[in-house]
């Protein structure tokens, strides 16, 4: 059915009046600091004020001598500052300390390695959606072209893209003048007030950190007018999903509109599917709910295609990439798709030559007043139940852990019987945990599609719990656990953290790919760690789980631990990943013998 379409984009978001004004004391408690006397504080200090103006309440980083005056201040303010032990794992933590708080948040880097060490992490910022700022030093003036240690100049690094405003930095700019802070100011505050991401970039000589601020700061309070869908759309809206049956596909971007969605799919007996990061928007146990979509999803969502075939998909949220459709053309309705995003860029790129309705609009506006529209007794179920996901559990021949009998204790100790916050890094413990795990909203599993980096859960559970205040656990590979982790800097802070380890001594999710594209002789092995040992090495604690029989004894010591926990799991490294899907993706563009 997909070569029947044409490109047609018709966007239907014409604009109501709306608007919502900006108050940042309102959402940082502080107040607006006094700068009437110019030149009384230096550039770090104003810097620094204005964050905590702005509601930025944590800094993750790692120091130098480059960022010294700036770090101090940091260090001096009411600014939960957090020392890392690398700059890539610190943007990891602001990022998930942004979702779990809701609140923007700082890196901070030294002058050369330390910028380009965190650029992993920005990019995941930008591609999380995110609201991070990355402050950074840069080589003075007078030192420029000289060699200086560690040179940060138009001399030893290039500028565009990351000194300026591109595509991984909504604004970037080099602070030379003290002069440039009120426009810094207010672009940060535009910023961080717009709906969606937001990640920027200012970088700060070592001279003019401790200069002296000759400039003056006016009240910074915006009126921003927000894009509301008109009800002329609203009724077009009204009458396709009444007219024809349709589905709903949701996006991480719908997770503030939780209930008016549950509310409009009970009401018209839609089935409801989700991207891999969009897992408990929608409750998984929800007899409407068909499945995960994309990466590790479930093949319930392509039976229905199959058996019951929507004519429309109401898209919430979602830019429908790869990790979440595979651009699979079973996923495209007979009629297209309704697709609503804040972002007018998003609808119609994912499937450019299918039928695409686009609305611009934020996702619980949009649900809630379809909602006013819909007749109250409207209710279109399906004639037989939807395919539902089937989660069973592959026999094992070894006496190692199956994943899926771990992720059945997870689902029972700690979705269950916790409010832990949950974490999955890249590679097969993506894959199994979305796959296998189950939750009932949204607030409670965080995952990276994105750029989808090797240690984002590893060293971003840290950023997860403090930004939460509540104890966050990361479901990790013994590779990106090797890669890049934090435990030291948790037992400094106190962290409740914990890491579950998926131990198979490799690189487990490359192993089984490249074999199911047919490439062999590829090297995959680790030498096998011994992760208690390591973490006891930091001064945490940890046990190891090498039978089925020990799971339940772990994970309650290491929920019940007030230190971070490692739980080291020999994991059966012959049980297949749910990777299929993606595999199958790869194969289509091109990589397979």
């Amino acid at each position: 059915m997909s070569t029947q379409f044409q490109t047609n984009s018709s966007v239907i978001s014409e604009k109501s009046p709306g608007s919502s004004i900006f108050s940042p004391s309102k959402s940082s408690g502080a107040t607006l600091p006094n700068f009437s006397h110019p030149g009384s504080i230096t550039v770090a200090e104003f810097i620094v004020k204005i964050l905590v103006y702005l509601g930025v309440n944590s800094a993750f980083g790692v120091s130098g001598g480059g960022i010294g005056p700036l770090w101090a201040n940091l260090s001096q303010s009411p600014l939960q500052v957090v020392h890392f032990r690398h700059e890539t794992g610190a943007a990891f933590a602001a990022i998930e300390s942004y979702f779990a708080s809701d609140r923007p948040t700082v890196v901070f880097t030294t002058t050369g390695p330390g910028i380009t060490n965190a650029l992993t992490g920005l990019l995941a910022a930008r591609g999380e959606g995110a609201k991070v700022i990355l402050l950074s030093a840069s080589t003075s003036v007078a030192s420029r072209g000289r060699w200086a240690c560690q040179e940060t100049s138009p001399y030893t690094m290039p500028q565009e893209g990351i000194f300026t405003s591109s595509s991984l930095f909504h604004f970037a700019t080099v602070l030379e003048s003290g002069e440039q802070l009120p426009e810094i100011a207010r672009r940060l505050s535009l910023g961080l007030t717009k709906p969606g991401g937001f990640v920027a970039h200012i970088s700060i000589p070592t001279a003019v950190q401790t200069s002296p601020a000759l400039v003056s700061l006016p009240p910074l309070n915006f009126s921003r007018t927000i894009a509301t869908v008109s009800q002329k759309a609203i009724d077009r809206c009204t009458e396709w999903l009444t007219q024809d049956s349709f589905a709903i596909w949701l996006g991480f971007g719908a997770r503030h509109a939780a209930l008016p969605i549950r509310q409009l799919a009970e009401r018209t007996g839609a089935a409801v599917m989700c991207s891999p990061r969009a897992k408990g928007i929608f409750p998984e146990t929800h007899p409407q709910f068909i499945g995960v979509t994309g990466f590790a999803g479930h093949s319930s969502v392509l039976e229905y295609m199959e058996q019951h075939t929507p004519q429309r998909i109401l898209v919430l949220g979602t830019r429908l990439g790869e990790p979440t459709s595979f651009w699979n053309p079973a996923m495209i309705p007979p009629r297209g798709f309704i697709h609503v995003d804040l972002d007018p860029e998003v609808p119609g790129v994912a499937y450019p030559s299918v039928e695409t309705h686009a609305i611009q609009s934020e996702i619980g506006d949009f649900v809630t007043t379809l909602l006013q529209n819909l007749a109250k007794d409207l209710v279109k179920g399906a004639s037989t139940p939807f395919p539902r996901p089937q989660l069973a559990v592959a026999p094992s021949s070894t006496d190692s852990v199956r994943p899926a009998v771990l992720m059945e204790a997870i689902q029972q100790q700690i979705v269950r019987d916790s409010d832990a916050l949950i974490m999955a890094d890249a590679g097969n413990s993506f894959a199994w945990a979305t796959h296998l795990l189950q939750f009932e909203r949204s607030n409670r599993y965080r995952i990276s599609t994105g750029i989808g980096a090797m240690g984002h859960a590893a060293t971003g559970v840290v950023g997860a719990a403090l930004g939460s205040n509540r104890k966050a656990v990361a479901i990790v590979g013994d590779g990106s656990m090797l890669m890049n982790c934090e435990i030291s800097t948790a037992v400094k802070l106190r962290v409740p953290t914990v890491w579950l380890v998926l131990n198979d001594a490799s690189y487990n999710m490359c192993a089984q790919g490249a074999a199911m594209q047919g490439f062999s002789g590829v090297d995959t092995e680790i030498p096998q760690a011994d992760f208690v040992q390591i973490a006891r090495g930091m001064g945490a604690n940890g046990i190891c789980v090498r039978r089925e029989s020990e799971l339940a004894e772990a994970i309650e010591q290491a929920m019940a631990s007030p230190l971070p926990f490692v739980v080291d799991i020999r994991i059966d490294p012959n049980q297949k990943a749910p990777i299929g899907g993606r595999i199958n993706s790869l194969k289509a563009q091109g990589a397979k013998i």
